[in-house]
Formats: C-alpha cells, sequence, structure tokens
C-alpha cells in the first residue's frame, strides 16, 4: 500500500508542485545511493517520494506548506525533520546514523556488481572478485578493469601514467616505493578501488593520467572486527605475506589498524638488445628480488560532539628490497661472430623508510549542509640505496680477461614536507559549492658517493659524486559547485588555482635553478538523463603532471660501469587537457570516447653512446601527444551462477616530437581487450576466469609488443568465516613487457622484463567479530608531494 501511495504521489507531484527540494544523503563517511525519501504532510499522508542518486542526491516537488520529511535506509536508524516549504529550498547533507542491531539480525541477499559505472568514474568492488582474495594492493590493480601496469607504472588505459589515492588524497609514494607501499596492504583490507578518468576541482591538479582511488573498510558503529590473512606466493622463488586488520568503534571512539608483512623474494628477468654500428650487443639479466617489508597504518576518530570530529591517521612503510643479479653481456660483430662477453655481478641493497601523519578536524556548521574541516599533514622519506658490482670480461674462447672494473655506488635521499588544507562545503538554494585552500612545502636533500674498488680498497672518485638539493612550495586555492539544470540535465564546474615555486641546489657545478609558475586548472561535468535506460555524460579537466624528485636530480645513478641513469634538474611540468563523452545504457552497456592532449611532455629517454658502447638513461621534456580511446564495455547477469564484465577498446596515439632527439615519432592504433567471468560452481565455491589482449602497437619514442594474460582462481567457503583461495596468475607466461623498441640516433634497442608474471598463490583468510564494514574516506594532505618522493 505503502509503495502504491509513493507512485501516486509522485505522480501528482509533477503536476501541482511549485517548489523544489533537494539534498544529499550520508552516513557521515560516505553517501548513501537508493535510500528512501518520504516527504508527509500533517496528516501524514504521503504527498512526494523518491530515493537517492548514486551521488546520494534526491529532489523532490511540492506545495507550499508544512510537511514531515523521512529519510531511511536498511540498517540505518530513520531521519525525520520537519520542514516549512514557502521557497525552494536545499537541505544540504543529511546524516543518518548506524543501526548496529539492526544489521547484525538482517541479511540482504543482493548482489553487488564487480563493476559499477558513475558519472566521473567507474567502481570495481575488491570483495566481489576472487583474484584479489589473499593478494595484496597490487595484486588488486592488476585485475582492475581499464587499469595497466608496466615496469612498476600505473596507468588508465588511454590516459598515460596516472597517479593512486587511498581514501580519496593522493597517495604518498610513486614507482617502486609506492608499489611496495601497496604490496603492503591486504586486499580484504580494500573495499572497492574507484577508477576516475577526469578529476573535479577539489582533488590536486596534479596527474595527467587521471587517477586511482583505493578505498579502505571501517567497522560500523559499536563493534569490532579482525579479519586475518596468510599467503604464500611460488614463482621461481617464493614469498610469504601476514596482513592483521582490526576495527573498533564504541561511541564518539573509533579505531581502525592494519599491520602488513612480507619475507621472501621472487625473480626478475630482463634483457635489451642493442645493435651499435660496428657489433651487436645481447645483455641479459637475472635477479633475485627480495621482498622484506613492514608496514602498518592506524585511524583514530573522536567525536568531540555531534557536529565536530576530530583524529589523527598514520602510515609507516619499511623495504629492504636487496636485489641479487647477474647480467650477461654477449658481444657480436657485424658478421655475427662472437668478439668477447661481460659478466657483471650486483649486489643492491636498499633501505627506505616513510613515515605520513596527519591530524583532521571537521566540524558541522549548521543543519543545511554547511561543514569545514581542516587538515595538518608531515611526511618523511628516507631511503639508502648501495650497489656493489664489478665486471669480469672474457675473449670469445671464454677464457676470463680478470676483473674491468669494480665499484660502489652509494646514493642517499631524504625528503619532508609540510602540509595544511582548509575545506568548506557552503550550499546555497539551487547549487552546492566547496570553497578549499591549501599550502605545501617540500625541501629534498640527495646525495650520490662513487667509490671504485678496483684496487681492493674503495678510493672516491669525485667526478661521479654530487649532492643535491631541491625545495617546492605550492599554494592553491578552488571552488567547485553542482546544480541541476532541470529534471533532467546535472551539471558541475570547478575551477582550481596553483601557484608554484622551485629551487634547485647542484653542490658539484654550485649552480640554482628557479621555476615560479601560476596556473588556473577548470573542470566542466554534464550529465543527461534522457530517461531509465539512457544517460549521457561529458567531462572535461586540465591537469599538470611535475617531475618526480628523483627525475630531477642531476647526479648519476650507475647500474654498473656501462650503465647510468641521471635526473635533469631543468625539467619543466607537462600539462594536459581532457575530454571524455559517454553513454550508458540499461546500466549494463558503456560506450565512451576521449581525448587527451599533452603538452611539454616529459619522460625517460634511452640514449646510446656508439664510441664509448655505454646505455645512458635521461629525461627530457620532448613531445606533444594525442590519445584517442574509444570503449565499449558490456556486463551480463542475468542468471545467478554467471557473472561477466568485458571491455574492448581501440586506441589512439599520435605523437610530435617538440626538440631533436635522435629520432622521429612512432604514432599506431592499439587493440585491448578484457574479460572477467565468474561461475558459481555451488553456494560456497566459485570460479573466476580473467583474461586480457593487448596487440602490438607504436607510442611515441617506443613501439610494444604483443602480450596476453590468462589467470585462473578458485575460491571456496568453508564454516567458521574461513575461506581459501587459489590463484594461478599468467599461466601462459604471456603478459609481460617484451618487444619495447626504440631507436635513438639510429640505434635501435629492443627490452623486455618479467618479473615473475606467472606465479601460483594460496590464501586462508579468517575473520570474527561484526564482519559488516563501511567505507572511511580520510587521507593526507600533501600526498602528491609524497608521491613524487620515488
Amino acid at each position: 500500500m505503502k509503495t502504491l501511495q509513493i507512485l501516486i504521489a509522485l505522480l501528482f507531484s509533477g503536476i501541482l508542485a511549485a517548489q523544489t527540494i533537494t539534498g544529499k544523503v550520508s552516513d557521515n563517511i560516505d553517501v548513501i545511493p537508493f535510500a528512501n525519501v518520504i516527504l508527509k504532510d500533517g496528516t501524514q499522508k504521503i504527498v512526494a517520494g523518491t530515493t537517492t542518486t548514486d551521488e546520494g542526491t534526491f529532489e523532490l516537488k511540492t506545495v507550499k506548506g508544512t510537511y514531515t520529511l523521512e529519510i531511511s535506509f536498511l540498517g540505518y536508524q530513520m531521519l525525520s525533520k520537519t520542514i516549512i516549504v514557502d521557497k525552494n529550498i536545499n537541505l544540504g547533507i543529511l546524516i543518518l546514523k548506524e543501526n548496529a542491531q539492526a544489521l547484525d539480525e538482517i541479511v540482504v541477499k543482493t548482489e553487488k556488481r564487480v563493476i559499477e559505472r558513475k558519472i566521473d568514474r567507474f567502481v570495481f568492488n575488491v570483495a566481489k572478485s576472487i583474484a584479489a582474495v589473499g593478494g595484496n594492493g597490487v595484486d588488486v590493480l592488476r585485475v582492475a578493469p581499464g587499469i595497466q601496469m608496466q615496469n612498476n607504472t600505473l596507468s588508465i588505459l588511454g590516459k598515460g601514467a596516472t597517479q593512486v589515492m587511498i581514501n580519496g588524497r593522493l597517495s604518498p609514494l610513486a614507482g617502486d616505493e609506492l608499489m611496495s607501499f601497496l604490496s603492503g596492504f591486504s586486499a580484504s583490507d580494500i573495499i572497492k578501488i574507484e577508477v576516475i578518468t577526469n578529476p573535479p576541482a577539489k582533488y590536486d591538479a596534479a596527474g595527467n593520467g587521471g587517477l586511482i582511488n583505493i578505498i579502505l573498510k571501517k567497522g560500523i558503529q559499536d563493534s569490532w572486527r579482525n579479519a586475518t590473512t596468510v599467503s604464500y606466493n611460488q614463482n621461481r622463488y617464493n614469498f610469504t605475506t601476514l596482513n592483521n586488520n582490526f576495527f573498533y568503534n564504541k561511541g564518539k571512539f573509533s579505531l581502525s589498524t592494519s599491520i602488513n608483512a612480507t619475507k621472501g623474494a621472487l625473480e626478475n628477468l630482463e634483457g635489451i638488445a642493442i645493435e651499435y654500428p660496428n657489433n651487436f650487443w645481447e645483455i641479459d639479466l637475472i635477479g633475485k628480488m627480495g621482498r622484506d617489508q613492514f608496514s602498518g597504518r592506524f585511524l583514530i576518530d573522536y567525536a568531540i560532539s555531534d557536529k565536530t570530529t576530530f583524529g589523527v591517521q598514520y602510515l609507516g612503510n619499511q623495504t629492504n628490497p636487496n636485489i641479487n643479479s647477474m647480467t650477461t653481456s654477449t658481444i657480436f660483430d657485424s658478421n655475427n661472430n662472437l668478439e668477447r662477453s661481460l659478466q657483471n655481478e650486483a649486489d643492491n641493497h636498499r633501505d627506505s623508510q616513510n613515515h605520513s601523519v596527519n591530524f583532521h578536524i571537521i566540524s558541522k556548521l549548521d543543519d543545511s549542509g554547511k561543514n569545514i574541516s581542516f587538515d595538518a599533514d608531515y611526511f618523511t622519506f628516507n631511503s639508502n640505496n648501495t650497489l656493489d658490482f664489478n665486471t669480469e670480461q672474457f675473449n670469445n674462447s671464454g677464457v676470463s680477461q680478470g676483473i674491468s672494473s669494480a665499484a660502489l655506488n652509494i646514493a642517499n635521499q631524504k625528503i619532508d614536507n609540510f602540509s595544511t588544507q582548509i575545506d568548506l562545503d557552503y550550499p546555497i538554494e539551487k547549487v552546492n559549492l566547496s570553497y578549499g585552500v591549501k599550502a605545501s612545502f617540500t625541501n629534498s636533500v640527495s646525495d650520490v658517493l662513487y667509490f671504485d674498488t678496483l684496487s681492493g680498497n674503495p678510493i672516491l672518485d669525485p667526478n661521479r659524486s654530487n649532492a643535491f638539493e631541491y625545495k617546492e612550495n605550492v599554494l592553491a586555492a578552488y571552488f567547485s559547485g553542482n546544480t541541476k539544470l532541470n529534471d533532467k540535465l546535472t551539471m558541475q564546474f570547478g575551477l582550481r588555482f596553483e601557484d608554484t615555486k622551485t629551487t634547485g641546489i647542484n653542490a658539484e657545478i654550485n649552480t640554482e635553478n628557479k621555476n615560479n609558475y601560476s596556473k588556473l586548472f577548470p573542470s566542466l561535468y554534464f550529465s543527461y538523463a534522457k530517461n531509465d535506460n539512457n544517460n549521457f555524460n561529458f567531462a572535461y579537466g586540465k591537469r599538470i603532471n611535475r617531475p618526480n624528485f628523483r627525475d630531477l636530480n642531476p647526479f648519476r645513478f650507475y647500474i654498473n660501469d656501462n650503465s647510468y641513469s641521471v635526473g635533469n634538474p631543468f625539467l619543466q611540468p607537462s600539462f594536459s587537457d581532457n575530454f571524455e563523452v559517454s553513454h550508458l545504457y540499461k546500466n549494463n552497456l558503456s560506450t565512451s570516447f576521449s581525448l587527451n592532449i599533452t603538452n611539454d611532455g616529459y619522460s625517460v629517454v634511452f640514449n646510446t653512446d656508439a664510441q664509448n658502447q655505454d646505455q645512458i638513461v635521461t629525461r627530457e621534456n620532448y613531445f606533444k601527444t594525442y590519445r584517442y580511446t574509444f570503449t565499449e564495455s558490456f556486463s551480463y547477469n542475468k542468471v545467478s551462477w554467471f557473472k561477466s564484465q568485458n571491455s574492448v577498446n581501440l586506441l589512439g596515439y599520435v605523437t610530435k616530437f617538440t626538440k631533436d632527439i635522435g629520432t622521429n615519432p612512432k604514432n599506431g592504433l592499439q587493440l585491448y581487450v578484457t574479460s572477467n567471468n565468474t561461475f558459481s560452481l555451488s553456494e560456497n565455491t566459485k570460479l573466476q576466469v580473467n583474461s586480457w589482449y593487448s596487440s602490438q602497437h607504436n607510442r611515441g619514442l617506443f613501439s610494444m609488443g604483443e602480450m596476453v594474460d590468462l589467470s585462473f582462481a578458485l575460491q571456496h567457503q568453508f564454516k567458521n568465516n574461513i575461506k581459501m583461495s587459489l590463484s594461478f596468475n599468467d599461466v601462459l607466461n604471456t603478459a609481460s613487457l617484451r618487444d619495447y623498441v626504440s631507436s635513438v640516433n639510429g640505434i635501435p634497442q629492443n627490452y623486455s622484463q618479467n618479473e615473475s608474471s606467472r606465479n601460483f598463490r594460496i590464501s586462508l583468510s579468517y575473520d570474527f567479530g561484526n564482519k559488516k564494514v563501511n567505507v572511511k574516506n580520510r587521507g593526507f594532505s600533501n600526498d602528491d608531494e609524497q608521491r613524487r618522493s620515488n
């Protein structure tokens, strides 16, 4: 009967209404979609009703008068509010309080999709993916749709290198350090991953390639929960990971903790073929990479009152990924006759630590949705990298000619960042507005010491040693808003301003490089709901990509006596304009087209010195790119025992070089296809089959070979909340980087890498306490500066 009353009220309210009531429903942690919103008159008769959207918003129409607004959702206490309607009103954010008893008593059998699409992002629900169970954060990202991971670099398909957020804030790290940190997270600690292709103005403007938001779990009110997972991973070597998560919430107090430890190693294989004018080099590396790591996090929140909450969050990580490797270089003459060979034995000891501390306070200013929040953050990163290597030469008969070189290369880096941020939500009659300011101060000190050890005693080489100091200050301000233009059309807009000042000091040549720039970053979104089956979206945003601190460091880090990597203190940030148009049909079929234009792009350049036959890795601003992406995605869930999510992506790459780097750009097309399928073998047993295919294609300076992945995962739920998962990853061993070809100054190079892509994992997980979880959105205001610490 109530449903019939709602339908009748909805039918006539559109005819009679002269006033509009809008608002957003949340639980003080995240928005609540599909909540029931009912408007009653003085006789308790329903006069209007609706449900909230994916963004938690709602809109009702009625005539002037006094009403009772009731909002309800399973597991929450009903919110009842008396309102006087004499004009269009915006009620702002309405908070529902959790009802732990109701959640414990009622089990809802709903099947949430593995992948969900929203206006400005799509969501990967990690708990629904068997392949992620028992793994870590890196394993989750490997199976997340639309995300590519190569050479420890994450990218959103068609967007280029991207950045990672933890609970809505940019991650502290990048590159190897980010991968090491994410591997410390258990998959069971992650509730979902949001892929944001065109971030709004509230987020830092950094990152040309969009954002990946990893959202962690938090227990519900008046409850506690503990989850433990142990997993064993086998490739040529093996490693074991132990993870424990604990959540406690009582009254005004909330605590979340996580401890993660990994011990063992994996195999890393690399190869490069170089065609010099007079000879040909085949270089093969076999490495044993240690996975010794310990990480942890905790978050404490305390509600001072019904309107104000403050808290502290800590994230810490220590890694010792020691690497033992043997590199064999075989040199042939122009007639393919063996000239000589080199064997380079290297022992690389790495020790890095990072610590992040966040203090935050959030206060509700009134009942209209006005809120203010303050964040203060401190981040410190320390890295000590010691490489001890020697090279032995052999003639064409395999007879040793002795040790030709030996050296000890020590590189140290220390980064400190302090950041503060203030955000204000300020809804007015027809527009939900928000404002914010941020100040960030970073200091980075690096040095490298090179000792020649050929004589048996270390002798400092001042020509290969250096010190570098880098300072960066960023001041930013933004505003954004969203409004409903009519019943079908919604608009969101924003503008961010960032002022950046940098100073780089090179101790070796006693020079100082300064760079000051101020930029505006607009964003604009439209969403048009034509009917229940068709939704159209448009998005535009401008972004900046600042170089990592290590990329700016001008000293040479020697890999061996023939190879080194060198930073560039004169690197400039790149800027990108991002456009996207998409259509969603019946929440199952999605079509999108996007264009990414990057100006003053910078990247790694592989140079070779033909005379000395050295391999040099440099960084340069040298290109402008156009990336076109057409995507068709389809999900199938018509039967209870089979769920499938598939996508076909066609990508086009057009690059123009803005400076001479000794070669011409490579333009091309890429076909990228994904398929994720889950079979319910029984009520407690599921099988997942995941695969993807990437065609051979050209892109800028490089061309890349064909790659195929086929992976299986099996999960069984035992009694007493015990789960066992088996994963067989890249069973064909064809998903690793291969035929990564470039040619600079007429010298072709072909590179490949396989970091134990094919592996087997078995995991056991056990959790007890209250198993219901909500999302906790809290991060660090200086996360972009921390990210660039690598």
